[in-house]
């Protein structure tokens, strides 16, 4: 097989420069013939392009593709069009791969195709995340690295005509998230098995939380709630009603939890404050996703009640 590893980008290009080199030092078993790194920059200010340009001798593998901003969908469907591999990797720019990474993606999707006797199918690599920029790999596995999403585009294989049968990403998901778990839903729909491939470990790198982060978040989830309605509004099923939280089980849980708004951002600030400064910025994140999601869900229940569905 060759594999072509999709990678949209948008000024991320500190990590992105330890993506992309962990992707140059990869052991290749004999399944695999060869492999490009699409990178589809969009629209970055950070000089990501200039950098990739000058650096490109470094970097054999690398395609690099410009689009004007339009979101990680449109990204990743630019370098699909690109691509010249029969399977399609896709990652995110701020995760950083093992040496094995692409072997054991080749090698599980390999069986997984001997089994089913097609190429209905795709591998799911696992994902650790960290806040260590220096040594990313170092982080060890965690509970809370366990992911049940069926199709999420940080750390996948795929054949490429499958995908393309299912009809790549929709475009119209341009603010933050569920892109990709939605083409998931058309893949799951037609049959598609999903096959864990613990051994493609990726490290997904966060920068370690601070205060000024928070009016970011807080947008983010504002996003995530637009576009998990036009998720629910294309899939309209149960099953997606809990992926993105639209039930009255998660209003009730998260208005509980932050006793009805009273646990917020500005009132757990001084707490979370306390944290960061003592060596805990994980524990604040934690902590602070509590009413994060609660904004999420109301945005969701006020988006729904706008549009009435």
């Amino acid at each position: 097989m060759f594999i072509s590893v999709v990678i949209p980008t948008y000024n991320r290009l500190p990590i992105l420069k330890k993506c992309l080199l962990s992707l140059e030092d990869q052991y290749l078993d004999k399944l695999i013939e060869g492999f490009e790194v699409i990178v589809v920059d969009d629209g970055s200010t950070d000089g990501t392009t200039a950098w990739l340009k000058e650096n490109a001798s470094y970097f054999p593998h690398i395609r690099l593709i410009e689009q004007t901003h339009g979101g990680p969908a449109k990204g990743r469907n630019t370098g699909v069009d690109y691509s010249i591999g029969d399977v399609i990797v896709f990652i995110d720019s701020d995760l950083v791969v093992t040496k094995s990474f692409l072997t054991s993606h080749a090698k599980t999707l390999h069986k997984a195709w001997e089994q089913l006797g097609n190429r209905f199918c795709f591998t799911y690599g696992a994902v650790i995340n960290t806040n260590n920029f220096v040594d990313p790999t170092s982080e060890p596995y965690k509970i809370s690295d366990i992911s049940w999403a069926y199709f999420a585009t940080g750390n996948v294989a795929i054949d490429k005509r499958l995908l393309c049968m299912a009809g790549l990403f929709d475009i119209n998901f341009f603010l933050y998230g569920w892109e990709d778990l939605e083409l998931g839903e058309r893949l799951r729909n037609m049959g598609v098995k999903l096959f864990n491939c613990p051994k493609a470990i990726g490290y997904h790198w966060h920068p370690p939380l601070t205060l000024e982060q928070i009016p970011n978040l807080i947008r983010v989830e504002r996003e995530r709630a637009k576009m998990g309605l036009m998720f629910f509004r294309k899939h309209p099923t149960l099953r997606v009603r809990f992926i993105i939280q639209f039930t009255l089980f998660h209003l009730l849980l998260w208005e509980t939890l932050t006793l009805g708004g009273t646990l917020n951002e500005r009132s757990l600030r001084p707490l979370l404050s306390f944290l960061i400064r003592h060596g805990f910025p994980r524990l604040a994140m934690e902590l602070l996703r509590i009413p994060l999601n609660r904004i999420c869900v109301r945005e969701l229940y006020r988006e729904a009640s706008l549009i009435g569905k």
